[in-house]
């Protein structure tokens, strides 16, 4: 609190006239508001670094628990590599077994040597194609973001789009609209796709042109392209001169397939130990069973027979 004091005198030698002016208060309730907005900004401050912090921790846990699950499921990629290879040797040593048959003179011995030949080459393939299912498995999953066309001075509002993306038997169809502003909505954002081997993405746009659609490009990119440690976006050449192009964003979720192999695993050993355990329970119930002769005697020894009883 700041005090203030005026002394006037008069030119004759008179009393002296003091004037007191106390102006602390206002500047006292000012240095009480500022330390108050200082503490709530301060708050503030670091209440967005605590949820940050907390957003940050969620991720390390998350990708400890990836990491943990790539780590396991790491050699069971690698077994089913080996098993893959193997068969694929024995299946082509069964093709030219039989390309060497074929172009030998006919005999009983030769067509059963090829009869037994086309049976080995029938089980390598069928267990190539459970292998494949299998990695396949532990491919995971494949999320698919529409982030929209690129085309520049080619899309002009108004215009109708329509994109079908294929992977084997899956489909994705969304469509969408130029904005007055140059924006594009579409009905459906994202989309989910299973990993194929023998499979790649097929791609195709059309334009609405009055009451049909009109195919502006087709493309078929390879379904390598597509698996990334990180999400990343993609640039699609939808028209061969590059005129159009369609912007994805995709994010291999690898640890889905490690989980789902995995868990079932757990739960079938889970199921073994627990009828194991079952199995021994029983069995020590009935090693501490007494024999039936033994309480068939007893019983019989100790039960009186009627008929002397009558006698």
């Amino acid at each position: 609190m700041s005090v203030k004091l005026r002394f006037s005198s008069t030119p004759d030698g008179g009393l002296l006239q003091r004037s007191r002016s106390f102006t602390g208060f206002g500047s006292l309730s000012g240095t009480r508001r500022t330390r108050l907005n200082g503490v709530t900004v301060c708050r503030e401050h670091l209440e967005g670094h605590q949820a940050e912090m907390d957003f940050l921790s969620s991720q390390q846990r998350e990708s400890k628990r990836n990491s943990r699950l790539v780590r396991r499921g790491g050699p069971c990629v690698e077994e089913l590599y080996e098993s893959y290879c193997i068969q694929r040797r024995l299946s082509q040593g069964a093709v030219n077994m039989k390309r060497a048959f074929s172009l030998s003179p006919s005999s009983r011995a030769s067509r059963e040597s090829l009869l037994e030949l086309n049976r080995n080459h029938r089980h390598s393939l069928q267990d190539m194609s459970t292998m494949e299912e299998e990695l396949e498995v532990l491919l995971g999953e494949l999320h698919i973001k529409m982030k929209g066309l690129i085309g520049f001075a080619r899309l002009c509002p108004g215009d109708q789009y329509e994109v079908v993306v294929r992977l084997g038997r899956q489909r994705w169809r969304i469509r969408g609209r130029i904005e007055s502003d140059d924006s594009q909505s579409w009905d459906q954002e994202d989309m989910v796709f299973l990993p194929h081997i023998h499979h790649n993405f097929e791609i195709k746009v059309t334009e609405a042109k009055g009451l049909g659609w009109l195919l502006v490009g087709a493309v078929t990119c390879a379904s390598a392209d597509f698996f990334a440690v990180k999400p990343r976006l993609m640039l699609v050449d939808v028209t061969e001169l590059g005129t159009i192009k369609l912007q994805l964003e995709v994010s291999w979720r690898y640890e889905h397939g490690v989980q789902n192999l995995l868990f079932p695993l757990e739960n079938l050993c889970f199921q073994e130990r627990h009828s194991k355990s079952e199995a021994c329970f029983t069995f020590s119930q009935e090693s501490n069973r007494p024999p039936a002769s033994s309480v068939s005697s007893k019983t019989s020894g100790d039960t009186p027979d009627p008929e002397r009883s009558t006698s």
